[in-house]
């Protein structure tokens, strides 16, 4: 989508740049969005192609000007992408971790990448690279405790105390799904493309509910799917239903047993589909939910960005 840059001047290009795919914003003084694209050219594209050549492609697309400059979140300043935002180590405020972005070397313009985060644990080492950003921007309050759950591939689960980031732990979900769909003995069951699961199917309840029931153990019950198709006929629309709900489930368990101890609530950060199964599951397991859009909380978070980076002045509220 490209709007055209009628009216105010962009001031700052805000970019979202994935695995599988990029996301380019121009926002003007004030924070508003002027124009946008989306497209395919996540980081296995742009190493082919080159990231600068990407990123200027889309900026000369949306007639940007080409002094704009430009504030950068997600797999572009990973160790495989255009140049690694160094890690910054929890815990650690927000408005630090977003005011440390990495300039890249050698642009005609103001190119910068966000950092990522690092819990240094020896017993629970872990990275956080794009979900900081969504954090920022997510509205959280600025005092107190919140537990936050970002789904995805790799789920990440959240303690932010009093605006500064103090802990988290991944849970590779959507990765456990699909191999597990594909190259276990569950495909015989979920067939070749398993459909998407809706959160009203009883299945998904159910089995969610198990798993949340047991604590997490989720790998006794696996192979249960496969018997289910074998003496219950279960349908494969169900089956891939049961092994989502089971996953996501356990996945609730574990990370209130690590995380939430005493937490009546969590912050969600998704959209779509899987905002809708997460927001059910949530539900199943006692849990209030204060849902917030994922794509709106990055696209929050890389204005704020650009604030901290003097890119674009600071005119209200923030972190």
């Amino acid at each position: 989508m490209s709007p055209g840059l009628a009216g105010n001047a962009p001031s700052v290009a805000a970019v979202d740049w994935g695995t599988t795919r990029m996301r380019v914003w121009l926002i003007d003084r004030d924070g508003k969005v002027l124009a946008e694209r989306r497209g395919d050219d996540g980081l296995i594209t742009a190493q082919q192609k080159g990231f600068s050549a990407l990123l200027e492609a889309h900026l000369a697309a949306l007639a940007a000007p080409e002094t704009l400059p430009v504030i950068i979140c997600g797999m572009a300043g990973s160790r495989q992408g255009w140049l690694e935002a160094p890690y910054v180590t929890v815990p650690a405020p927000l408005r630090a971790i977003l005011a440390g972005a990495a300039p890249v070397p050698g642009q005609s313009r103001d190119i910068r990448i966000v950092p990522g985060l690092a819990q240094r644990l020896a017993d629970a080492p872990d990275v956080i690279r794009g979900e900081e950003t969504q954090l920022a921007g997510a509205g959280l309050p600025a005092g107190g405790r919140q537990l936050v759950c970002m789904p995805g591939t790799h789920s990440k689960w959240v303690q932010v105390e009093d605006a500064a980031v103090t802990g988290f732990g991944t849970w590779p979900t959507g990765e456990l799904f699909s191999v597990l769909a594909a190259h276990s003995i569950l495909r015989h069951s979920l067939g070749e493309n398993p459909t998407p699961v809706s959160a009203d199917n009883p299945f998904f309840r159910r089995w969610c509910e198990t798993a949340l029931a047991e604590g997490g153990d989720v790998t006794s019950r696996l192979f249960s799917i496969r018997a289910a198709g074998l003496l219950q006929d279960l349908k494969a629309d169900d089956a891939a239903a049961c092994l989502s709900g089971l996953l996501i489930g356990g996945e609730i368990a574990s990370a209130r047993r690590r995380h939430g101890e005493g937490t009546a609530s969590v912050v969600l950060i998704a959209s779509g589909a899987l905002a809708t199964l997460y927001r059910t599951a949530l539900g199943l397991a006692g849990l209030g939910v204060r849902a917030v859009d994922a794509d709106e909380a990055v696209r929050a978070g890389l204005i704020e960005a650009a604030r901290e980076n003097g890119m674009i002045a600071r005119t209200g509220a923030s972190l």
